[in-house]
């Protein structure tokens, strides 16, 4: 072990357990925050329950991983999936897998996993100062040799781990500084786009469904000549613009090469049914309510707040009684609840995307260390590299693996 003095930028998931463990291994370690606390994003992660990691295997991380998924083996073999969960069962966060290989903690709480990384730094006597804007990373003769703070102050280091995030989420403290700061040491940074981000459609009667969730319907992307990009089952949210919610964050990543636009989204709103077996079950309803309007029809199947717009969509009169609508009619009806369609036009701004796809360009990083090509003494971890992944703990796991093998890597 050596004694060398590191610096870590960046008290998120990959700077905590970058800084831990390079402590662990006998170097003196400061970590600095530019927010008046640690894990701000953390805190907020899977709507508070924290999303740790995935409960598949190493090939499932890279295939789960569509932004540059290869050049992370090293980090997921250093430390694993299964390696995050012992982990966090060691500082005595108990965790449970859901739908979809997805480890959470079992009190369903993201404050547990942020107050056992904070004992995991206790533990290991890093020294944490938090309000601390870095202004730039100091290097000489093409070797690290500290940092300048904004307030002008300069701290010397032999080594510096850069897990500032990307440009996601600035309230959270990613603001994209730290992409200027590397730039300046002569990296590159890959476009920047957000990615598993809210869709914006073009249809107005979106608008009438803002804060209606649906659970339990399947969805299938398009592209303009027809071919499927993507589909999915599970839980989405309609919005004052579009659509949100994991199936739609999910679909997100998919939809980068395209631009999100020229896509046609076609929700299935009861999946569980072949159109055969919906029709059936309509026509049961149909003569329940055969003295009903046909606007009055159709409470049983679908939300009330749907409604209106499944009628409007339909091309049925809303004041027919149900006993004159005619078989054509029905049969127009199931297929418009099995494919409703809109059309996404674009994505909300990258300050409202989960992750930032895009970043300090991989193949000017050492894959096995984290450390930079370029400048001796500099390493990454997390979103700041050019990697991301689809919802599920998967950009998670890359946040901890890299900053594993980066703070084992800087002594």
């Amino acid at each position: 072990m050596n004694n060398n003095k590191v610096i870590v930028i960046g008290g998120g998931p990959a700077g905590i357990m970058a800084a831990g463990i390079a402590a662990q291994r006998g170097n003196e370690v400061i970590l600095l925050e530019k927010n008046e606390r640690l894990g701000k994003k953390l805190l907020i992660s899977g709507k508070g329950r924290c999303n740790i990691t995935n409960d598949t295997d190493i090939e499932g991380l890279i295939e789960n991983t569509p932004g540059n998924g290869n050049f992370l083996y090293s980090a997921f073999y250093t430390f694993s999936n299964q390696d995050i969960i012992n982990f966090f069962n060691e500082l005595g966060v108990d965790t449970k897998v859901e739908r979809g290989g997805r480890v959470f903690p079992t009190s369903d709480s993201s404050k547990d996993v942020m107050h056992a990384l904070q004992i995991f730094l206790t533990k290991n006597n890093v020294k944490v100062i938090t309000e601390a804007n870095v202004k730039n990373i100091l290097a000489n003769n093409g070797k690290i040799i500290g940092v300048e703070r904004l307030n002008g102050s300069v701290i010397e280091a032999n080594a510096v781990i850069l897990a500032v995030g990307g440009k996601s989420y600035p309230v959270t403290g990613s603001t994209g500084d730290g992409y200027e700061m590397v730039r300046r040491l002569g990296h590159t940074v890959t476009p920047l786009k957000p990615s598993l981000v809210p869709l914006i459609s073009k249809e107005h009667w979106i608008k009438e469904l803002q804060g209606l969730s649906l659970k339990n319907i399947s969805v299938s992307f398009k592209d303009s000549k027809g071919k499927e990009i993507y589909n999915d089952f599970g839980e989405m949210i309609f919005t004052h613009y579009g659509l949100s919610g994991p199936v739609i964050l999910s679909a997100s990543r998919h939809l980068l090469a395209y631009d999100f636009k020229d896509i046609k989204l076609s929700i299935d709103l009861k999946p569980a049914l072949s159109e055969e077996k919906l029709d059936d079950r309509v026509q049961r309803d149909f003569d329940k309510y055969s003295r009903k309007q046909f606007k009055n029809s159709l409470d049983d199947l679908l939300p009330q707040k749907l409604i209106p717009v499944i009628v409007r969509l339909s091309g049925i009169d809303p004041e027919k009684w149900v006993h004159q609508i005619t078989k054509e009619e029905r049969k127009k009806l199931v297929v418009l609840l099995k494919g409703l369609e809109t059309s996404i036009i674009g994505a909300r701004p990258i300050k409202e995307a989960i992750v930032t796809s895009g970043g300090i360009k991989t193949n000017e990083i050492n894959p096995s260390t984290m450390e930079s090509k370029k400048v001796s003494g500099l390493f990454f971890a997390g979103e700041i590299i050019d990697v991301d992944a689809y919802t599920g703990g998967f950009n998670l796991t890359i946040a901890f693996s890299t900053g594993y093998l980066a703070g084992m890597s800087c002594s």
